[in-house]
């Protein structure tokens, strides 16, 4: 799922076996996560036989904080928050990873006001507004942030004109929508659901 890793932290104070397992992840599109993430507590409930609860977070760091500090003993993180989180919590193991994650894509997407089009070659981007997603999301920061300096030779804040960071994909999507950015960033499944769904 989207770049996901599910992070186990095995530690002394919550045991496996405790009454309730909490578990959190990265909102890398805060609208959906607590319809997506109850039916999977209601999964790992029945599959488990433990009761499960999720946790909302307000961001990527706070997922980490969350697993840092024992608040949860699950997380569902990104290829960056996941190897922050298991950095911070040393016996923690990544236990699952989503099938198409090895071949993941980031979408740069513009505003529909822009002279920019669909095009497989890197687009002509300086001089205009930015936006990335959340600042440790693997999708929506780490992988445009390579991609960008790699096609052009310049960091993102000496190519546009502004660069913001949104806090999620969904969030980016609208910024840009919008016009409040030019063009942005995000996971590509966030931004083909919203076509699927008849998002102008």
């Amino acid at each position: 799922m989207r770049n996901i890793l599910l992070t186990l932290a095995l530690l002394s104070a919550q045991p496996l076996s405790a009454e309730t397992l909490y578990f959190s992840a990265i909102p890398d599109d805060e609208s959906r996560l607590v319809e997506r993430f109850g039916a999977v507590a209601t999964y790992l409930s029945d599959t488990l036989g433990v009761d499960v609860q999720y946790v909302p977070v307000k961001s990527y760091a706070a997922a980490v904080t969350a697993f840092t500090n024992d608040q949860i003993q699950l997380g569902w993180f990104g290829g960056l928050s996941g190897v922050q989180a298991r950095i911070a919590v040393p016996d923690s193991h990544a236990i699952a990873q989503g099938a198409e994650d090895e071949a993941f894509v980031t979408y740069f997407i513009a505003n529909a006001e822009t002279d920019l089009s669909v095009s497989e070659a890197f687009p002509d981007m300086a001089g205009r507004s930015f936006t990335f997603g959340a600042e440790t999301s693997t999708s929506g920061r780490l992988m445009p942030d390579y991609w960008i300096r790699e096609n052009t030779g310049q960091a993102p804040e000496a190519l546009f004109s502004n660069v913001g960071f949104s806090g999620d994909h969904g969030q980016t999507l609208r910024l840009v929508a919008s016009g409040a950015y030019d063009v942005g960033a995000l996971n590509y499944t966030v931004y083909d659901a919203a076509v699927a769904e008849g998002a102008p």
